[in-house]
């Protein structure tokens, strides 16, 4: 599916009523997944509340946020855009802010550069960036992203540990993989990695961020397909992974038109990826932006999903720490099952 926290549409009052209406037209033609039977067996250890945090650093920084923004610090630029949990008050003056080298006013619903605004030097699309000594393109979109999550930084971690640790070959699948950072970390972990996205213009950058990181020879499969599709498809041939990674939107569409929908596409999708583990797995890893929904719910999905394999369900939220005041802006919910 092409992630929907790309396009986080605001339309017009006319195009938002089309929009609704040809989401109805299509959720009545699409067939009902049936519902899915409750796994027996006992449900796995818990840990949660857990909050996952990643703070100031040399590559990346939230200098500061507040009043529905933030400023961030990516590589050589300062970069100041939307944040919508950002209810307090900034704790730098606007001197501070307005020294910002890019700043993002556009709706939407537009396409196009012009959604940025240069206060100095106009800026290129991309620019060298840095992730643990890992080359990449950070990236002006008209969706307002730069092409990275930094929250992410504390499961790319996570994940490189397990496969160092494994001591053996280890298979990675990243769906809704996006700009292919996660597959590039646990490629130079060792991994021999497999990454889906819908979108045709990801693949083309996350493949361009496997060149710029001078990976180019670590074992990674580039295929742009509808996630759920893929995953039907390799339960069928029997093709295994030991870690698995979920980044799904909210809503989105595949490359056929195929519709996912997070509350009534996730269940099944949860069971998939039980059913394409190894017989010893390392994890699976969900997270989930943008919903209004708690990690409790995530946790308990998690929890049924996996229940007679032992290990772990760890829920909680990924949260970014500001170098102005300390504050932790909440970025995004996540439950992640980790094998005993």
């Amino acid at each position: 599916m092409k992630d929907q926290r790309d396009r986080r549409r605001e339309p017009r009052a006319d195009a938002r009523a089309n929009a609704r209406q040809e989401k109805r037209q299509q959720d009545r033609a699409a067939p009902a997944r049936p519902p899915l039977p409750r796994r027996p067996g006992a449900l796995p250890e818990e840990t949660l509340p857990l909050i996952l945090e990643v703070g100031p650093g040399a590559d990346y920084a939230l200098l500061d946020s507040g009043d529905g923004r933030k400023l961030e610090q990516y590589g050589p630029y300062r970069i100041d855009r939307p944040e919508g949990q950002a209810i307090w008050r900034p704790a730098l003056s606007e001197r501070e802010w307005r020294q910002a080298d890019a700043v993002f006013t556009g709706d939407t619903d537009e396409e196009g550069m012009g959604r940025w605004r240069f206060p100095e030097t106009p800026l290129g699309e991309t620019w060298p960036m840095k992730h643990d000594g890992l080359d990449y393109l950070g990236r002006f979109t008209s969706f307002r992203h730069v092409g990275v999550f930094p929250e992410q930084a504390s499961h790319w971690d996570h994940m490189e540990g397990l496969i160092r640790a494994a001591k053996r070959p280890v298979r990675v699948l990243n769906l809704f993989g996006y700009t292919g950072l996660a597959s590039l970390v646990a490629a130079r972990a060792g991994a021999q990695v497999t990454h889906v996205d819908a979108s045709k213009k990801a693949i083309g950058w996350a493949r361009e961020n496997q060149e710029v990181a001078r990976l180019t020879d670590k074992p990674i499969r580039w295929i742009c397909d509808d996630a759920m599709k893929f995953a039907e498809r390799e339960a069928r041939r029997d093709s295994r992974y030991d870690i698995v990674l979920l980044d799904p939107p909210a809503y989105g569409r595949g490359p056929k038109g195929e519709v996912w929908q997070l509350f009534d596409d996730l269940p099944a999708m949860a069971a998939l990826t039980r059913e394409i583990l190894t017989p010893k797995p390392l994890c699976v890893v969900l997270t989930a932006y943008s919903i209004r929904a708690s990690f409790f719910a995530t946790h308990a999905l998690m929890r049924d999903t996996f229940a007679g394999m032992g290990g772990r369900v760890e829920s909680g939220e990924l949260v970014i720490r500001e170098r102005s005041a300390g504050r932790r802006l909440s970025t995004s919910l996540f439950s992640r099952w980790v094998a005993a």
